[in-house]
This record gives C-alpha cells, sequence and structure tokens, in this order.
C-alpha cells in the first residue's frame, strides 16, 4: 500500500476497488457493505464501540435485509453470563433455503490480483516481538476456555504445497477454492527468493468479518474461538470478504463437484459429522452453492468426529514434511504452538530430531553387555550419537514440565524420556557432573566451589547451535486490532515484496477427494472462473 493511498482496507485501494465491484455485481446493497467493513475495522481498531456499531446500521440491515441478527454489545455480555454461551444463543437461528439463496447472486466478471507487500509492514522500525502473553484474547472480545491457532516457521517452509493439497482433500475443495495459499517473494533480489508466506484464514479473536453479517452466519464458536460459517444460515451477501483483512473468504458459485452423500460415505464412521459440528452447525467441508466459504481449522477434528487422535490438529500441520506448522491451544503453555512460541530453537530441533531419535527398546538392545560410563554408552549404541544426546537432553533442561501428560508435543518428548529412562537403568546418570560437562551443558566448578548443575545458558546455545534461532517473528496486519491467532517465525514481508514463483507449482500437485477422483490445483483462480466453475477472486501468484 503507498503511503497516499487512503483506502480503509489494508490490502489497498486496489483490492478495495475491486470489492466494490463485487458487490456492485450483488443484488444487495453496495454502499452499505463498504461502509459496515470500514467501521468494523474502527471497531477492532478501538475507534467505535460495539453498541454505536450496531445501532448505526441497525435500520438499514432491517430495510435490506428484512433482519439483523447482529448481536449487540449487551447480548454479548448476557451471552457470557449464560451457561450456553454465545454460540447456544446463535444456534437456533434459521436461514433462507437454498433455491432462494441461490437465486440472490450474480456472477461476477473479474478477478483481482494482489501483490504480498499488500501484508507488508508499512511502519518505520522494528516491531515488537510476539511473546505468549500477546496470544490471549483482548479486554473488547470473548474469553474462550480454548483458544486454538497456530504457529507457522516461515523459515522451515519449503514450497512444497501439501498442506494446500492436504486442505483439498480434507475438506473435498472444487479445484480453485484454496482455503490455503504457499506464497515466495522476494524483495531485495534473487538473494531474498526464498522467502515465503503461508496464509490460511486467522481465525482472528475479533474479527470484522463477524461483524458484518446479518444472519450471524459468520461466527465465532463459543467453545474454542473458531471463526466459522455456518452454511444454513448464511445468504451470501459477501459482505464477510469485504469485511475480512487478509482475502481468505470464496463464494460458491455452481453445485460442489463432491456432494454431501459422497463425503458421509468416505467417513461411514462419523454419521456426517465431517460437515456438522458437536452444536448441530453445518460448519465444515466445502460449501454448498450459494454461501461463503474459508479456511475452518478442521472444527470435526477438534469435535472429537474424526477420532480423539485428531483433536488438536488440522490436515495441513499433518501433511507438512517440515514440520513448520504447529497447530494447539494458543491458551496452554503446554501446547505446541505456545512452546514454539516460548522457544522456536527448542521446536525447530524437536522436529529436527524427531526422525533419528532411537527406539528405547532398539537402544537397550545395543547396550547389552556395554560399559556404563558415557564413551561406553555412544560406542555400543547404534543410532545414538553425542550430538543427538547433547539435543536431547538440551532440550529437557530448557523445557518446564518436560513431558507432561498434557503437552501437545508429548509424542516428542516422552519418546526423549523413555531413552533417558534406559540410559538411566544402564547406569549412565545424565544429571551428573561428569557427562553434564562432557556435554558441554555445564561448567566445571572450581575446585573450593560446588556443582551446580546443568546450565540453561550453555543449553539454550546448543538447540541454538543446532537448528538456529528465527529472524523474527510477527502477525499479519497485527496493528489493525483483529488479534489474529496465526504467529509466524521468519522474515515480515515488507511494503515492496514481489510474488515470485513456488519452488514446486500448483498445476504439479493433484490432490484426491472423497469421490476417488483427483483434481490438479490451481494457483490463480481466475482460470477457474473463466471455466465457470468457481466465480470470485483471490490470490492470484
Amino acid at each position: 500500500m503507498s503511503a497516499d493511498d487512503e483506502s480503509f482496507h489494508p490490502l489497498g485501494q486496489d483490492w478495495e476497488n475491486d470489492l466494490e465491484d463485487m458487490l456492485d455485481d450483488t443484488e444487495y446493497d453496495t454502499d452499505l457493505g463498504m461502509k459496515m467493513a470500514e467501521d468494523a475495522m474502527r471497531v477492532t481498531k478501538g475507534e467505535l464501540s460495539e453498541a454505536d456499531f450496531h445501532e448505526k446500521y441497525h435500520d438499514e440491515m432491517m430495510d435490506e435485509f428484512g433482519q439483523d441478527d447482529r448481536p449487540t454489545e449487551e447480548a454479548y455480555e448476557e451471552a457470557k453470563k449464560n451457561a450456553g454461551g454465545f454460540a447456544e444463543m446463535l444456534k437456533g437461528l434459521g436461514g433462507d433455503g437454498g433455491d432462494s439463496r441461490r437465486g440472490v447472486m450474480k456472477k461476477m466478471g473479474a478477478g483481482a490480483a494482489m501483490g504480498i507487500g499488500a501484508w507488508g509492514t508499512t511502519q518505520s522500525g522494528e516491531e515488537p516481538s510476539v511473546s505468549a502473553a500477546d496470544t490471549g484474547t483482548t479486554e473488547t472480545t470473548e474469553e474462550f476456555d480454548t483458544q486454538w491457532g497456530m504457529t507457522i516457521d516461515l523459515e522451515r517452509c519449503d514450497g512444497c504445497l501439501s498442506c494446500v493439497q492436504a486442505c483439498t482433500s480434507e475438506n473435498n475443495l472444487d479445484k480453485g477454492v484454496n482455503w490455503m495459499y504457499v506464497l515466495q517473494y522476494e524483495e531485495d533480489g534473487p538473494d531474498s527468493s526464498r522467502n515465503r508466506l503461508v496464509r490460511p484464514c486467522q481465525h482472528c479473536t475479533d474479527a470484522p468479518c463477524e461483524k458484518v453479517c446479518p444472519t450471524t452466519a459468520r461466527h465465532t464458536r463459543d467453545s474454542d474461538g473458531l471463526v466459522l460459517t455456518d452454511y444454513d444460515v448464511c445468504i451470501g451477501c459477501r459482505y464477510c470478504q469485504v469485511a475480512c483483512p487478509y482475502g481468505v473468504n470464496y463464494f460458491q458459485w455452481d453445485e460442489p463437484d463432491i456432494s454431501t452423500e459422497q463425503i458421509e460415505e468416505d467417513h461411514p464412521d462419523t454419521e456426517g459429522h465431517m460437515m456438522v459440528d458437536e452444536r448441530g452447525r453445518w460448519v465444515d467441508s466445502r460449501a454448498p452453492r450459494g454461501v461463503m466459504s474459508k479456511c475452518t481449522f478442521c472444527p470435526s477434528r477438534q469435535d472429537g468426529f474424526a477420532g480423539e487422535e485428531k483433536v488438536g490438529t488440522t490436515a495441513c500441520e499433518d501433511a507438512c514434511p517440515p514440520d513448520a506448522i504447529q497447530f494447539g491451544d494458543m491458551k496452554r503453555e503446554t501446547s505446541d504452538p505456545q512452546r514454539y512460541i516460548n522457544n522456536p530453537a527448542r521446536g525447530r530441533a524437536l522436529v529436527e530430531i524427531s526422525e533419528s531419535i532411537p527406539s528405547a527398546s532398539g537402544l537397550e538392545e545395543d547396550l547389552s553387555g556395554a560399559g556404563s560410563d558415557l564413551q561406553s554408552v555412544l560406542e555400543a549404541a547404534e543410532d545414538l550419537d553425542e550430538e543427538l544426546l547433547t539435543v536431547m537432553k538440551a532440550a529437557e533442561i530448557v523445557t518446564e514440565n518436560f513431558g507432561e501428560d498434557d503437552a501437545d508435543s508429548v509424542q516428542y518428548e516422552q519418546s526423549i524420556l523413555d531413552l533417558f529412562d534406559v540410559l538411566e537403568s544402564h547406569g549412565l546418570d545424565l544429571d551428573s557432573q561428569e557427562v553434564l560437562v562432557e556435554l558441554e551443558l555445564a561448567s566445571e566448578p572450581g575446585e573450593d566451589e560446588e556443582f551446580e548443575g546443568a546450565d540453561e545458558d550453555a543449553a539454550q546455545g546448543a538447540l541454538v547451535d543446532y537448528a538456529g534461532s528465527p529472524s523474527s517473528n510477527f502477525k499479519l496486519l497485527e496493528d489493525i486490532g483483529t488479534n489474529p491467532n496465526v504467529v509466524y517465525f521468519g522474515n515480515e514481508p515488507g511494503p515492496n515484496a514481489e510474488q515470485t514463483e513456488t519452488p514446486v507449482m500448483y498445476s504439479d500437485i493433484e490432490a484426491e477427494r472423497a469421490n476417488g477422483e483427483s483434481i490438479q490445483l490451481v494457483d490463480n483462480r481466475m482460470d477457474v472462473l473463466e471455466e465457470e466453475t468457481v466465480g470470485d477472486f483471490g490470490v492470484s501468484l
């Protein structure tokens, strides 16, 4: 965005103009949608109260839609007091039938391209780093027991597009409807071309897209802070698309390629719950014709319908080969994303050694008959060397409550503790002065000094030396007050960032869906628009 750009939208005047053109091609009031989006962002910035926002547009919403189910500030407060919460208040809301909903939209005739610099920082000076304390809710927003979110380590991302492929398969998306994008950019020449940005929905704690929805189809789930769309309630007005600062919304024009029956057949043990959440609301998988959709953070998984082992996971996270994505509860210190935020070098190190950690049974077999000193152990262990042992011990030293049962990363930590148990049983004391000094995780005490045990600074240094530490961390467009629940590690794109081709082309990747058929991914949704399968605009690479 240029310095003289007077657009209210964070993505700039060109983006705002395209949004306005899009609304012009619907049967809904363009000026109302644009004004509400601008004021919704004023609410997130603290410049306008929820109550004033509701009152300002109530009469116009009633005139345009015949309803205004947007909750007032008082309704928010009342919902908090009730046991059912805000989500239960919304649960009974109805919506137009499919035929009437589909009839209100006209096809939009053009797409839009947006440079990655639109997400870039426009302020001078260094942005503050994100800490664990920064990821909670603000005073002006709902409080949840759980807040699902993720960290994305952009310096680990290799641009393979596995996350985009997995999202398409998991949600049975039509060709070109990418709920996730991987973008590559450069700012100062070819040396910086490895910079990437992975863009799912940010699941903002204070989401402006929710504030403009006349039917509360777009809503924040009371139990876990997910920002979702109730497909049965959405009327397709697309006001949420205008109010979204991140450009993540999609409109489903034609009948989806995959029917609901095919989705249910592909998940026979879930009784259709891969689409309907625990409240009975249709908020998951691909959208039906005539409604909005976006990344959902896989609510069916979070509700346990895909199995308890899938709770706290997403399809994109599972599919990421370099484990650049960490998903979990942003309010729990032992969740994967919070531990990554607190110590990214530790998180990176655990990821990198995860495939190298030997099995406890294999190590026990290797040590049979070997000496119990460190060197004898390392000589006898086929898959354990000094560097790997140092990294594992360093991770334990810097981690409070290492291996706790409620830790998301327990699969990493517990496997390390299992190995440590084998070593301890064999007679190697990993907390002894001899071992810690040998591993350079403690200092040799002076002649008249007592041994002080492990040195956390030395352990942290070992992790940084092994896995590196990210150049920075940030949230996208954090200054507009939406409180996004995605934290990035790596370079934040600047305002002059220019997109380049990803190392793996979208056209080289296929995704398999519930009907068993595969589709080729598409990075430019205009191509699909011209084929009349999806009419909408999004990111164009």
